[in-house]
């Protein structure tokens, strides 16, 4: 692992104990888990430079379980709704991956939709400003499709989008088969559109937290948890999956011996003259809190990797390619990345410079961390991804 990560070893990540999850979640195989950190638009142009660079390699179609968070799930929910109609080469390559997903997903980066959402929300009390999100994603990538179109296990990975639960202080999970918080319990086959579980998923606070919202699905009364009050199983009050887990290890890490992070989250900044009132001083205590936090998930993901526990790799966005003492990187232009991490966690419009510095700073670090730690026999690719 990268030296600059060298911190913490031995150690895992901060999950729930096992009793919160069903005994199918509770069994290590031999898969492989690709998680998808949050950070807006930042953080789902990134992503996307991975996900080029896993599939030119012939890799992407063995991916058993894809975890998101926030900016993460809105190219995880994208990735999931075109899976089936993706076209595998005899080498397992994607032919049409840019067509129907980079595309559109680069297409959804013109739209600012946060500030309009936020102004919406506020002059028609009875539209929250979830419900105007949600209704952007819908319009721009979902079409109206639930998580019954996502694929199921034996035609794709499972995709598990996670939201906060703020009633419970837990991580409440969607997918394909069920969507829950195991302190409640799980609705079974939900028809909760895409477009809301991503909504939920991104609900970064404070302005666009929670989303709210009717449960769907057939309550499982077996998986009952101990949260029994019924206000728990009428509406749902999500946030930000990120704010229990930004890199979306959760619903990986327990499953597969092999995990993938690609993290595009961004980095708390100094403030030289720190706000005294208390709304604006009490934002920066919870970016303090929040920032150290997903600084310990990572160094335990680390310190995974180094004991052996897990294999796979992390490529972080503000990562450094010598780190990796790969023998032959790509190079990257200095600006370029310096323009790619400086993006705002915001769902507000990205030109078409910013958004290939993301995507290709995102292809170049994957592509490092991938050669050096996995797959290690794989050529180097030919050149950047976007032009």
């Amino acid at each position: 692992m990268p030296d600059s990560d060298r911190t913490v070893r031995g150690l895992v990540p901060v999950v729930d104990v096992d009793e919160d999850r069903p005994e199918s979640e509770r069994k290590l195989t031999p898969g492989i888990a690709l998680c998808l950190s949050g950070g807006g638009y930042r953080a789902m142009l990134y992503h996307l430079g991975g996900i080029i660079r896993l599939n030119e390699l012939g890799k992407l179609g063995d991916i058993d379980r894809v975890s998101s968070v926030s900016g993460g799930s809105i190219t995880a929910g994208k990735l999931g709704l075109a899976w089936s109609q993706l076209q595998f080469d005899n080498h397992g390559v994607a032919t049409n991956l840019e067509q129907i997903v980079i595309d559109p997903i680069r297409t959804l980066a013109e739209h600012t939709i946060d500030k309009k959402s936020i102004i919406g929300g506020l002059l028609r009390p009875r539209r929250t400003i979830g419900q105007d999100i949600a209704k952007a994603y819908d319009r721009h990538l979902y079409d109206g499709k639930t998580l019954r179109d996502l694929p199921d296990d034996d035609h794709g990975p499972r995709f598990v989008i996670n939201a906060t639960n703020v009633q419970t202080g837990k991580l409440f999970r969607f997918s394909r088969p069920y969507q829950g918080d195991y302190t409640v319990g799980l609705w079974l086959d939900p028809k909760t559109r895409l477009a809301d579980a991503v909504a939920a998923s991104s609900a970064f606070p404070p302005v666009l937290s929670p989303h709210t919202f009717k449960p769907s699905g057939d309550f499982d009364l077996d998986s009952k948890g101990i949260n029994v009050n019924e206000a728990f199983r009428t509406r749902l009050w999500l946030s930000d999956g990120g704010v229990y887990d930004n890199l979306g290890l959760e619903t990986a890490w327990k499953r597969y011996r092999t995990i993938l992070v690609s993290d595009g989250g961004g980095m708390l900044g100094t403030e030289t003259s720190p706000k005294r009132n208390w709304v604006q001083h009490g934002m920066r205590i919870a970016a303090i809190v929040d920032g150290q936090v997903r600084t310990l998930r990572k160094r335990q993901l680390i310190g995974g990797y180094e004991s052996n526990l897990r294999d796979g790799a992390y490529w972080g966005i503000r990562s450094d390619v010598p780190d990796y003492h790969l023998s032959d990187p790509i190079d990257f232009p200095v600006p370029n990345r310096e323009r790619a991490q400086g993006v705002k966690t915001r769902l507000a419009e990205l030109g078409a410079d910013t958004q290939r510095d993301l995507i290709n700073w995102g292809y170049v670090i994957a592509d490092t961390a991938l050669r050096r730690w996995v797959f290690t026999d794989a050529p180097a690719p030919e050149g950047l991804p976007v032009h």
